[in-house]
C-alpha cells in the first residue's frame, strides 16, 4: 500500500511520562538526522513552561511533541511520528490538539522551527495553515542549515470573516 492509501489512525493524545522516554527516544532517533538526547528532553521538560504529549494507539506511542508555554503564543521545540505511521492523519491530530489551546484572550499563536532543506514537515505544517514568517540564518548547532520560523494564529469560529467590498460599486452606490 502506498504511504497516502494507509488507514487513518485514530490516536488517545496525553500528557508525556517518564517511562514514555524510550520508546519517545526511539521515535527520534528514527527520525532525525540531529535527534535530542535523552538529556535534553529530560533538561527541557524540568522547565515549568515546558509541555510534553505523546499520541498512542494499541498502548504504543507513535508520536510526541514538546512544547513552550509563553505568554502570548505556544512554542512547539520537537514534533515527531513514528516513520512506519506517517502520513496517517497522527501529526494531524497532535497539531489540532495545539491549536484547541489557542484563545483570543490568552496564547493566540504557535511558532516552531522547521529545517530548510525538511519539505515534508514544510508542506505538513503550511497544510495545516502555518506560514513561514522569517528565515534564521545558520539556526541549527548542528549544521550550518536555516531554518523556516513558521506561524500558525488563532482565528475564533465565531468571527466572521473580514467582508470584501467591492470600493467601485460602493462609491457608486
Amino acid at each position: 500500500m502506498s504511504p497516502q492509501h494507509q488507514p487513518q489512525v485514530s490516536v488517545h493524545i496525553r500528557w508525556m511520562i517518564r517511562r514514555d522516554m524510550p520508546e519517545v527516544l526511539a521515535i527520534e532517533k528514527a527520525g532525525f538526522e540531529f535527534p535530542w538526547s535523552e538529556d535534553e528532553f529530560v533538561r527541557c521538560l524540568r522547565q515549568r513552561n515546558c509541555i510534553g504529549m505523546v499520541a498512542e494507539t494499541d498502548e504504543q506511542i507513535v508520536g510526541f511533541m514538546i512544547y513552550e508555554l509563553h505568554k502570548n503564543r505556544l512554542h512547539v521545540l520537537n514534533f515527531a511520528v513514528h516513520p512506519a505511521f506517517r502520513r496517517r492523519g497522527i501529526g494531524r491530530q497532535m497539531i489540532e490538539k495545539l491549536i484547541s489551546k489557542l484563545s483570543s484572550q490568552r496564547r493566540n499563536r504557535i511558532m516552531l522551527e522547521v529545517r530548510e532543506t525538511n519539505l515534508p514537515a514544510q508542506l505538513f505544517f503550511r497544510e495545516l495553515g502555518f506560514r513561514a514568517v522569517a528565515v534564521l540564518r545558520e539556526f541549527y548547532d548542528d549544521s550550518p542549515e536555516d531554518a523556516y520560523l513558521m506561524q500558525y494564529r488563532y482565528q475564533s469560529t465565531t468571527e466572521t470573516a473580514p467582508a470584501y467590498v467591492n470600493r467601485i460599486s460602493k462609491l457608486a452606490g
